[in-house]
């Protein structure tokens, strides 16, 4: 009896070979290049009106804390009243935010400059929850959707290169007040574009709010917690990693060398998320993340004995490949996870988790690399994916779509 061949795996080419795909990636990319910047357009812009880099760090926390905050409610609001009816509303205070912010006089006292990122942040659209949500209807195959997934964390990756390089690189290098102007430009009018896609125009919210979901709403599902947890772990991973590489650097003379070996690491993160379109093995979803979350946690424990710069460059190469996999794996089952009518609102909670674990990775990193050296910085990052690799062994039941 012939065997019928396996249909071959899903390439770039395939998966954005008609134009509403295609757009629809694009569109989504581009309005979320600014997210990325923001924080840094933030602590550039208060720094230059203020003299002070903590008053900027002050800033850029009040946008990261009322957006990892909003954007689980807005997500929600999503899932009850479409995309357009918030998204867009979101994308409009959080521009006009940051067109007072970007003209605030020198001078301005600090709250009054808070006030503006805080409100920036607390409006801002979701973005990323939303585009997840509507790849399911879509891609059609669960191997097209994979690969869709893993595809858009890849191409995430493109935002924290061209955002800090191109606005908060060389434009705030002229002007901080252009950079968020830039911002507020770039996230309205890629918001615009990606609700005229026809994917955001002709998804529609559930008929009605779902029942029996009370105040948790997405949290209700066991499974949407382990995977916050995961994805608050792997955030506080890329916390330490992001503190301790710039203090490896510096204590081997080369400062300079903090950003080029971050590069790497996203480079990684990359071509990670290229190789995941075309692996199907293991095929199960939950084998998939549980294969992904061990290999992420092996890389980054790696990192922590490094002897030397150049072999860091290396092994941070070798860990970023890990990250865009794992990312596509969770969200690849978000969608059975979720409780009815709260997809949205379920990405967007993993969107928080990884922002928590990063503010966490962050202070436990810059502890251990002030107190301990850049090596404490990355075993945190190591501890840290080992510790999700714990959740998943002893949670892995609760991961079994509905």
């Amino acid at each position: 009896m012939a065997v019928a061949a396996a249909a071959p795996a899903p390439t770039v080419r395939s998966l954005l070979g008609t134009p509403a795909v295609a757009r629809l990636f694009a569109t989504s990319i581009l309005a979320r290049v600014p997210l990325a910047t923001i924080g840094i357009v933030a602590i550039l812009r208060t720094r230059e009106l203020t003299g002070s880099y903590a008053a900027g760090g002050a800033a850029a926390a009040a946008f990261a804390l009322a957006s990892g905050c909003s954007q689980p409610l807005l997500a929600r609001l999503v899932d009850r009243g479409g995309q357009a009816r918030v998204l867009l509303p979101g994308a409009l205070v959080t521009a006009v935010a940051l067109v007072v912010f970007a003209l605030l006089p020198a001078g301005t006292p600090l709250p009054a400059i808070m006030a503006t990122t805080f409100v920036a942040g607390l409006a801002t659209p979701p973005l990323g929850a939303s585009m997840r949500t509507l790849l399911p209807g879509v891609m059609g195959s669960p191997e097209r959707l994979h690969a869709a997934y893993a595809l858009e964390s890849s191409a995430l990756e493109i935002t924290y290169v061209v955002g800090p390089l191109v606005l908060a690189g060389a434009l705030a290098t002229w002007s901080t007040t252009a950079a968020a102007l830039a911002c507020a430009a770039l996230l309205l009018g890629g918001t615009l574009a990606f609700l005229a896609t026809p994917a955001s125009r002709a998804w529609r919210p559930a008929a009605a709010p779902p029942v029996g979901h009370g105040w948790l709403g997405a949290l209700r599902s066991p499974g949407v917690r382990t995977l916050l947890v995961l994805l608050a772990l792997m955030g506080m991973t890329f916390g330490a990693v992001e503190v301790g590489v710039p203090a490896a650097a510096e204590a081997e003379g080369h400062r300079d060398a903090a950003g080029p070996l971050l590069s790497v690491w996203g480079l990684g993160s990359m071509l990670g998320g290229l190789l995941a379109m075309r692996l199907r093995r293991p095929a199960g979803p939950v084998a998939r993340l549980t294969a992904t979350i061990c290999a992420l946690a092996t890389g980054h424990l790696l990192l922590g004995v490094a002897g030397d710069l150049v072999v860091l460059a290396g092994l941070l190469l070798l860990a970023g490949v890990s990250i865009a996999p794992s990312f596509a794996s969770a969200f690849g089952l978000t969608d059975g996870l979720a409780p009815p009518g709260a997809l949205t609102e379920a990405f967007a909670w993993l969107g928080s988790g990884i922002a928590g674990g990063l503010a966490a990775g962050s202070a436990l990193g810059g502890w251990a690399a002030e107190h301990h050296g850049a090596d404490a910085a990355l075993l945190v990052a190591g501890l840290a994916g080992l510790t999700a690799v714990a959740v998943i062994a002893t949670r892995r039941g609760t991961l079994t779509p509905r």
